[in-house]
């Protein structure tokens, strides 16, 4: 048999192990294409299926609204919070009538009850049937046991409302308890103030010109000169004072021009004379009198003082002191620092000679130049004022009681409030007028303090019914004693900034926004001042 060439069979071979090495080949690399999309695929949906999960979970726990719970009455959650409520009225009572153990027992399932209600909240699962069981079981049997001492619904009531009313009493009288101590606060001199005070008065007396001087100003021209801008200020406060006078002329177009009455009282007469006597405030004129002076203020011609007098007389009387001493020098001693509060009702009298006065309480600073106001048009009215209705609780019924039939039957309770404190007033208007007298009128009908309770804005409002021109906004700005959010835009616009209020700008308790305000009109440099404000 012939064989084959050699050529012929090699070629064979080679071919057959070419595609076995192919296959094998094509096998291994699609094996890898299909790991390496089976993982990429893996990889790109498991976020998804992961957020997916999360989602569901967090569906599943916010199924459970906690608030339809207690509102539905179906639910273990809302009988549970029923029973806990009745149960606390209960723990009140118990406690009421001494029964601590019922008390005790009340509260410790009253707190199972707390945290069964905790724990539905947190896992996000209704409470069943099992965990209210023993709570709500066991709540009912005090409940029962709590009716069984005569507990029952109308003595519940009844004691629950004694004590919401005494606990409205309680808070009423914190109320008016913290009012009084904050205007007690606010009528408190400091002791820095205290000091100056001193030490100007005993300046007084070691320096005799100073009363000669003083005397000799007391005859000045320029006191009744209509020509002139004539302002009154009616302070115990030697400091405030000083900075209304300091403000006012530091800010006007003419200093010269001006002239400030300053009225006090006794104990502060000397280091009030003593510090205008001392100082130069941009040449404006300065007068200082004592209260005392006054011969208008007696109780045959002011109501006020009358009242005053019989309020001090009883109170010696039932205190069992010495009657030696005159009711009117006692009168003297006390009550003048409130007579002073009342001086703006006697200004035509206290100046007889004038005709046109800007009055400034002395918790003013002034920002601007005042000179305008003087040549405001009143048309025929007594006193010219920034209005402060522009909120509901600054109308006239908020301040005098309506109830009287005196008042009801002259006043419109829904009438526009005012703000005393920066004032211009036509004195020839004001006695064509005879507001004083109006002003005596009010102080009789308020013996008994029924219409008003204290201060001056009531009987002013009441006074000056229907002889008041409303100034523009700008010419005062009040609130700087209570109010801590005041616009700086309004505060700047303003003519005069007014520290109504408890917090004054001379106390530690005052609003540290507003203090600069105040305080550089205060010259630190001066020795006094040093020994005393700074120390």
């Amino acid at each position: 048999m012939r064989r084959r060439a050699p050529e012929f069979r090699r070629p064979a071979r080679r071919r057959l192990s070419y595609w076995i090495c192919l296959l094998i080949g094509i096998s291994i690399a699609a094996g890898l294409v299909l790991f390496l999309f089976q993982h990429h695929h893996q990889d790109r949906f498991e976020p998804l299926l992961r957020e997916k999960v999360v989602a569901d979970e967090e569906i599943t726990r916010e199924s459970l609204n906690l608030t339809q719970e207690l509102l539905s009455s179906s639910s273990y959650a809302r009988q549970l919070a029923d029973q806990m409520t009745l149960a606390k009225a209960y723990v009140v009572i118990a406690k009421e009538h001494h029964n601590l153990q019922l008390a005790w027992e009340l509260s410790s399932h009253i707190r199972n009850g707390q945290r069964l209600l905790s724990q539905a909240a947190v896992r996000g699962k209704s409470i069943t049937l099992e965990e209210a069981h023993p709570v709500v079981s066991r709540l009912a049997q005090l409940i029962y046991k709590a009716q069984d001492f005569h507990y029952d619904i109308s003595t519940t009531i009844t004691t629950l409302k004694s004590h919401t009313l005494a606990l409205e009493e309680r808070a009423n009288a914190a109320t008016a308890q913290s009012a009084e101590f904050g205007q007690l606060a606010a009528e408190t001199m400091p002791k820095s103030l205290h000091c100056f005070n001193i030490k100007l008065t005993e300046e007084w007396f070691r320096n005799s010109s100073l009363m000669k001087l003083s005397e000799e100003r007391r005859n000045l021209p320029r006191l009744v000169d209509n020509n002139l801008y004539h302002f009154c200020i009616f302070s115990d406060n030697v400091m405030a004072t000083s900075v209304v006078v300091n403000s006012t002329a530091s800010n006007a177009d003419h200093p010269q021009q001006l002239v400030f009455h300053v009225v006090t009282d006794e104990v502060n007469y000397r280091a009030m004379t003593t510090w205008f006597l001392r100082n130069d405030f941009s040449g404006c004129t300065v007068e200082v009198r004592s209260i005392e002076e006054l011969n208008l203020l007696n109780t045959s011609f002011s109501p006020l003082v009358k009242q005053l007098m019989l309020a001090e007389t009883r109170a010696y009387h039932f205190a069992g002191s010495s009657q030696d001493q005159n009711a009117e020098s006692r009168l003297k001693d006390t009550n003048f620092a409130s007579l002073l509060n009342h001086l703006r009702f006697y200004i035509p009298q206290i100046q007889p000679l004038l005709e046109k006065v800007v009055f400034l309480d002395d918790d003013v600073v002034v920002q601007k130049d005042l000179t305008p106001l003087f040549s405001v048009e009143l048309h025929g009215n007594v006193v010219g004022a920034v209005e402060t209705c522009l909120e509901a609780f600054h109308r006239f019924y908020k301040y005098i009681n309506f109830s009287n039939p005196v008042v009801s039957s002259k006043f419109d309770p829904q009438a526009c409030g005012w703000a005393f404190g920066m004032n211009i007033f036509d004195l020839i208007a004001w006695k064509k007028a005879n507001v004083t007298a109006k002003y005596h009128y009010w102080r009789e009908q308020n013996a008994d303090k029924m219409i008003w309770k204290r201060g001056t804005l009531a009987p002013g409002l009441l006074a000056f019914y229907g002889l008041m021109e409303p100034l523009d906004q700008r010419w005062h700005v009040l609130g700087l004693g209570y109010d801590p959010e005041i616009d700086d835009r309004l505060i700047e616009s303003a003519a005069v900034v007014h520290f109504n209020g408890n917090m004054k700008p001379w106390l530690k308790s005052s609003i540290s926004r507003y203090k600069n305000l105040w305080e550089q009109y205060i010259d630190f440099s001066h020795p006094l001042i040093k020994d005393c404000i700074m120390h």
